[in-house]
């Protein structure tokens, strides 16, 4: 399955933006939705969880 044709979805915080990241939850890919064709990070259920983990602690913030 390419990832044009996975279903993708993005948080309904989001709205009408397109400043965000999309979640595919068939393969638990992700994203940038202002850049839908570019790269595409894949995680397994428990390295999704200590990346959003991670993600939502400020740990990542460059």
């Amino acid at each position: 399955m390419t990832t044009m044709q996975r279903r993708w979805r993005k948080s309904s915080h989001s709205g009408n933006q397109t400043s965000c990241v999309e979640l595919a939850h068939t393969m638990t890919a992700v994203r940038d939705s202002k850049n839908p064709a570019g790269p595409v990070l894949t995680f397994e259920q428990p390295e999704l969880t200590r990346f959003l983990t991670a993600v939502k602690a400020g740990r990542l913030d460059g």
